[in-house]
């Protein structure tokens, strides 16, 4: 026993006086101590991505973005160490390198811990001011385990790629020079894994697994959804299109829609059964045609016709999102406020989910709804101006994408249309894009102000925020719910290397003063507050809520609709039980 303490104290002696291991030569490319100045590097990287971000993070996903975060920073580190190797032939003693490996370690854990403690207390501030509660639960030693293991992973493979690249500049020296070796070896490895993370990894591995499961989700229906009984819905008796073919978002969509009943037992007025079509990405016409967009929104208006859907008060043209859902909060309001007098009418272009739609199929969605508005737009305008809906268009997250984008511009929209609401747009969306850059003076970029609001207005709070500016408001409306801690409306690979505007004074009411933007970090931490926007409660995040009873009441009331009416929906949607 005293024989094992003393070597455990010899052992660990001259592990402090040399706190790093030595590789035997240079062919130890995957077995060897990490690089100092790299580590140090990856080390401080990992400390800016514990600042807070747009939204709360669990300690699960910032120990997977702190893993990510310090593998990038390493990797600069060593690419910074290996310049200076070669421009300088100074090396460092034994003895120097020694002390300073101490010294890492020494500093990096308590500096690690203490900015792990101030990162909970942070995190606990932004939940309050999102109104979460602060409770929560911070586990130091787990986030640091997780970003070590995600660190080594990716250090483990980058190392085996070097390894190989060696391998194969050797084997072609063989046969040429080495100089053109060590292009051809570099420029084929380059090749093989540019190659294997798009093709093998990404487009056979990880989006070949969603579309599986999205196409056997889509298969399905959610419990308590049935085929409505209404024959002014798609789905319903005499559709042109069959319940089976309306995919899980279909089904969804058509069989919540609400009864004449439903709806009279609310208002205390006589109502009629709405419109509700619908045409999936499965659509048997749509695979018979040489354009299966277009064939679906001739399809669309062919039901929509068979539902007279162009003798109802209003017809709202809604885009949908990745999977092809269109959200109840946005459906309901429109309907209970017009006595159930609506037509609503969408079109799927894809039942992937939405974050794999973000980014492979905004092309898709783009077309297919320009398809649906064009065609919807020629038969209204055909209609005797007395004798036709107002029609007005709307979208969340990528289907906002998806509207904005069948438009030349707000000009084009304002002349089209008889309204717009937009929720939760992402970064790239064309008008909103428009609309930020000419801004007028001085409105942030989270709420700006567009030709004094004359015709386009933004809310967070819409209660109170389009009645800014006080003054008048023109017809047609075009109202956009932006959150201003939305992480999908403010992702942009620009923040890689550019601060956004979104962090410039004044922030938005529910942005903590603490945040701050560093280059790389802020962007893997706003792509992971995008994987997590739906954990806090409306209006922060990606969540809306009941906002768009607002924004319904501002662009198209029905005759005689006060405030009283909109406190009292807005009230309803807060308390029913969605339906999807």
């Amino acid at each position: 026993m005293a024989d094992a303490r003393r070597w455990i104290v010899r052992r660990g002696g001259a592990i402090v006086r040399k706190p790093y291991w030595e590789r035997p030569d240079s062919t130890y490319l995957v077995r060897r101590w990490p690089d100092l100045t790299a580590a140090c590097v990856g080390t401080v990287f990992f400390w800016l991505s514990l600042t807070p971000s747009l939204v709360p993070r669990p300690w699960l996903l910032q120990g997977v973005v702190g893993g990510i975060t310090a593998a990038i920073g390493y990797g600069l580190g060593s690419v910074v160490a290996t310049v200076c190797r070669a421009l300088f032939r100074w090396r460092p003693s034994e003895k120097a390198r020694a002390r300073l490996w101490q010294a890492y370690w020494v500093i990096g854990l308590v500096l690690t811990v203490w900015l792990i403690a101030e990162s909970d207390h942070a995190q606990r501030r932004l939940r309050e001011l999102q109104g979460l509660p602060p409770s929560m639960a911070w586990h130091t030693p787990v986030i640091m385990l997780i970003a070590l293991l995600l660190w080594a992973l990716f250090l483990f493979v980058a190392r085996g790629i070097r390894l190989g690249a060696r391998r194969l500049i050797r084997a072609l020296h063989r046969f040429v020079p080495l100089p053109v070796a060590i292009g051809l070896g570099v420029a084929l490895s380059a090749l093989i894994v540019t190659i294997g993370l798009r093709d093998v990894v990404f487009q056979r591995g990880v989006i070949d697994l969603a579309d599986r499961i999205a196409y056997a989700t889509n298969g399905g229906t959610k419990e308590g959804i049935r085929r409505p009984t209404s024959p002014l819905v798609s789905g319903g008796p005499g559709s042109l299109l069959r319940w089976q073919d309306l995919g899980f978002q279909g089904r969804n969509f058509a069989g919540s829609t609400p009864t004449s009943e439903q709806i009279t037992q609310y208002t205390g007025r006589p109502a009629k059964d709405p419109v509700r079509v619908y045409v999936s990405a499965s659509a048997p016409e749509a695979f018979s045609s040489r354009d299966p967009f277009e064939a679906k929104a001739r399809l669309a208006v062919e039901e929509l016709e068979r539902t007279g859907a162009f003798d109802r008060d209003v017809l709202a043209i809604a885009g949908t999102t990745g999977t092809g859902w269109v959200n109840a909060d946005i459906s309901e309001p429109l309907e209970y406020m017009h006595d159930g007098n609506t037509a609503i009418v969408a079109v799927q272009y894809s039942y992937l989910p939405s974050w794999v739609s973000f980014l492979v199929d905004k092309e898709r969605a783009a077309q297919a709804t320009s398809l649906l508005v064009d065609a919807v737009l020629a038969k209204w305008s055909a209609l005797p101006e007395d004798d036709r809906p107002k029609l007005v268009v709307t979208g969340e997250s990528l289907g906002g994408f998806a509207i904005e984008s069948s438009f030349d511009g707000v000009d084009d929209l304002l002349a089209r249309t008889d309204g717009a609401l937009i929720v939760g747009t992402p970064n790239f969306a064309p008008m909103s894009q428009e609309i930020r850059d000419h801004r007028d003076a001085g409105s942030p970029v989270w709420r700006p102000l567009y030709d004094e609001g004359r015709n386009v207005r933004f809310a967070q709070f819409p209660e109170r925020d389009l009645k800014r500016p006080g003054g008048a408001w023109g017809q047609p409306r075009v109202v956009y719910l932006q959150n201003a801690s939305d992480p999908v409306v403010w992702w942009s690979s620009a923040l890689l290397l550019h601060r956004p505007q979104w962090l410039d004074d004044p922030l938005g009411p529910d942005i903590t003063p603490a945040i701050r933007w560093f280059p790389v970090v802020t962007f893997w931490q706003t792509s992971v507050d995008m994987a997590v926007s739906y954990g806090v409660e409306a209006p922060h995040g990606h969540r809306y809520g009941s906002g768009p009873v607002d924004g319904w009441a501002a662009i198209v009331p029905r005759e005689g609709w006060g405030e009283k009416d909109t406190e009292r929906l807005r009230q309803h949607m807060e308390e029913r039980k969605p339906p999807y």
